[in-house]
């Protein structure tokens, strides 16, 4: 018969997703487990024996918390407290929290066991399962129009080239050749709306190595008049990815963040421009329903107008584009290739700040296949 393993529960508690905070008899905070350091964006070192309410209180409950905690104290009366929105870095965040006695064996020191679920996880997982399905649709949808716009195409092109050599006159020259280009500028437009068709070619890559090929190119395209700040994370682990569609998909990025910036002649006069490229890694972070104990986290942060609002949530679709003269294919396809490493690309956007986060898994066996 197996001998019984051995647990060591603060192990146990640190791998639950689930956030955990024990609480002493003065309302200080006495430990967190991982998932909680994560939630706050603050260690046990620096949070321990700082009063809770500091977090967990609303801006206008102080008193109610304050006495609903004492009561659990004193009477071991659990109670549960659902959409209660509490400060953390200056930011709300929406949680269900349960509040229990914990028996310790020492009536003396009582601990409050106080578990969380953040709100926010579960619309975000739902709002991007939701996007997942519209975005494949809208990319069969886009293929399959591409498909049918080709299949003409290659008719007209032909009739046009035998209609040019049967007329055999100078003058119409001109017009033949019209129809040939433009011919191939629409066969051009559908071959990019069908999207390449070769595989990743997948390989261990320091995720600083594209940024910095496209430091490079931008750097250049610019003549150095954008400014360009890196803020690396240089302990980041190794990603298995296609280093030439990161590169594609950072490069993209940053060639829309470049043409916001400097497209608008009264923004680009009244600021400098300035594209900010930063690595960390992301705790704790869902991806596609699934739950990732750490991932590696891109930005790409620009300073320009920001992206439309009435476009925000559909900006990875398929042609939309607040640009006159660009295709709305870009983004469409840079987000493509990202569910292709099993990541994904975020924007957030406000006129002065906007950031498109890449989110890479790192794990070796992450890739889609």
């Amino acid at each position: 018969m197996d001998q019984p393993i051995s647990i060591d529960y603060r192990l146990l508690v640190d791998n639950l997703t689930t956030a955990i905070m024990l609480v002493d008899s003065n309302l200080n905070i006495y430990y967190l487990n991982t998932a909680c350091e994560a939630m706050f964006d603050i260690s046990l070192l620096r949070a321990s024996g700082t009063p809770v309410l500091n977090i967990l209180q609303a801006p206008t409950d102080e008193f109610k918390t304050k006495e609903s905690l004492y009561n659990t104290l004193h009477t071991g009366q659990p109670y549960t407290r659902r959409e209660a929105t509490i400060i953390v870095n200056f930011k709300d965040i929406h949680v269900d929290y349960t509040v229990s006695l914990l028996n310790t064996g020492k009536p003396t020191h009582p601990l409050l066991l106080i578990e969380l679920n953040q709100r926010d996880r579960m619309l975000k997982i739902s709002r991007e399962e939701n996007y997942i399905q519209q975005h494949q649709v809208a990319r069969q949808l886009i293929r399959g129009v591409a498909h049918e716009i080709k299949n003409p195409l290659g008719g007209i092109r032909g009739a046009t080239q035998l209609l040019a050599r049967s007329l055999d006159d100078p003058k119409y020259k001109e017009f033949t050749d019209i129809i040939i280009n433009e011919v191939d500028r629409l066969r051009n437009l559908a071959d990019t709306m069908l999207g390449s068709r070769q595989l990743p070619s997948y390989e261990l890559v320091n995720v600083h190595e594209p940024l910095e090929r496209v430091r490079s190119l931008i750097a250049n395209q610019t003549k150095k008049k954008i400014k360009i700040t890196r803020d690396y994370d240089l302990s980041l682990p190794e990603v298995l990815a296609d280093r030439d569609q990161l590169i594609q998909v950072m490069l993209n990025i940053c060639v829309n963040a470049v043409q916001a910036m400097t497209e608008n002649k009264d923004f680009f006069i009244e600021h400098q421009p300035e594209l900010i490229l930063r690595t960390r890694i992301q705790r704790l972070y869902t991806i596609n329903g699934a739950i990732h104990r750490s991932v590696v986290r891109i930005d790409i942060q620009d300073n320009g107008p920001g992206v439309p609002e009435d476009i925000i949530e559909s900006v990875f679709y398929p042609l939309v584009t607040s640009r006159a003269k660009g295709t709305g294919l870009g983004l469409s396809i840079a987000q493509n290739i990202m569910h292709q490493h099993n990541g994904m690309i975020e924007c957030q956007s406000v006129p002065g700040k906007t950031v498109f986060s890449l989110f890479l898994p790192w794990e070796s066996d992450h890739v889609a296949k």
